[in-house]
């Protein structure tokens, strides 16, 4: 992983806040979820990850956090495992645009369904809870970047559960004065991240290289995302666990973006490849372009975006070879 970012006052005083807290992670064997549980545990939280494992692996779980398996959309599971935490990570859920075109109601009940089973467990527990979010929620905006202010309209039903997340997360706190913040993630990557549909192309095209296979592009590639590393991500949960700025959402991307087609030549350079690029039919509920505007977060939480996608690409292409 690229290094750490540099020590600030701001991170130095979320070490200091969250030392010795209790933090739930849902989720917290997946791809976010687990780099978080680590990045707690370094902190000196007790950690708890709350997992079903049925698509996160046993062994993204770090030593020393205790493990509560079960399903978020099982409210009596939630609410045990949120009892006696300060704060509550929710990164569990089904991220996949395709699936939930194909079973919107799947989608439905382990997105939003499983949000409000936190966020009722959180009221009775008077805990924090920082709720992962989406850009999909913006859909094919007119202009970008995008703002937190500008028109939602998202174009498949992953997309509209995110919005209703986004939003029951922002009530909960007008309503019920829950500390709640809710993160708008761009196209998160980096270790550990399964190749698939999504923000998982940057993993498929790295898989495609190392294995001399060409390079599948879905579209045109002239598709624009931003693509934001994890250990960022994970920096800007740890900013919204303890800002006073609570009841507020935030995008969490780099500000820049790239062309998948792009993208693609990117990888084969660091991966050091001569692998082709084919391209395919556009899928169902893509959007055509995504770039954050996070002014709001390095305003109100003190996080901006550290690692630049040549360095987390390159950083990735070369633990693959050692892997290999």
């Amino acid at each position: 992983m690229p290094a750490t970012p540099p020590a600030t006052a701001a991170a130095a005083d979320r070490a200091d806040r969250l030392a010795g807290q209790t933090a739930l992670v849902t989720g917290g064997a997946g791809f976010v979820g687990s780099h978080l549980a680590e990045a707690l545990l370094d902190l000196d939280a007790d950690v708890r990850v709350l997992d079903d494992f049925s698509s996160g692996r046993r062994e993204n779980v770090p030593a020393g956090a205790d493990v509560v398996e079960g399903d978020v959309r099982d409210a009596e599971t939630v609410r045990s495992a949120v009892r006696g935490c300060d704060v509550v990570f929710h990164q569990a859920g089904l991220v996949s645009v395709p699936a939930s075109v194909e079973d919107p109601l799947a989608s439905q009940a382990a997105n939003v369904t499983g949000t409000l089973h936190v966020l009722e467990a959180a009221r009775d527990a008077d805990a924090r809870v920082v709720v992962a979010s989406s850009v999909a929620i913006y859909g094919n905006p007119d202009e970008t970047p995008v703002s937190e202010g500008d028109p939602k309209d998202p174009q498949s039903p992953y997309g509209v559960d995110k919005l209703a997340i986004d939003a029951y997360t922002r009530r909960y706190h007008d309503l019920y004065g829950l500390e709640t913040v809710a993160l708008r993630y761009f196209n998160v990557y980096g270790p550990r991240q399964r190749a698939g549909d999504y923000s998982g192309v940057v993993s498929t095209f790295l898989e495609q290289a190392g294995s001399g296979q060409p390079l599948t592009v879905h579209g045109d590639g002239t598709q624009t995302r931003d693509f934001v590393h994890v250990s960022d991500v994970v920096d800007a949960n740890l900013a919204a666990a303890t800002t006073d700025a609570a009841g507020r959402a935030y995008n969490i991307g780099t500000g820049d973006s790239v062309e998948i087609r792009e993208l693609a030549d990117l990888i084969r350079t660091v991966s050091g490849t001569d692998a082709g690029v084919v391209h395919t039919d556009a899928r169902p509920g893509d959007v055509e372009r995504s770039e954050a505007d996070a002014a709001r977060a390095r305003r109100e939480l003190g996080w901006e975006a550290t690692v630049s996608l040549a360095d987390g690409l390159r950083d990735l292409a070369e633990n693959a070879v050692r892997a290999r």
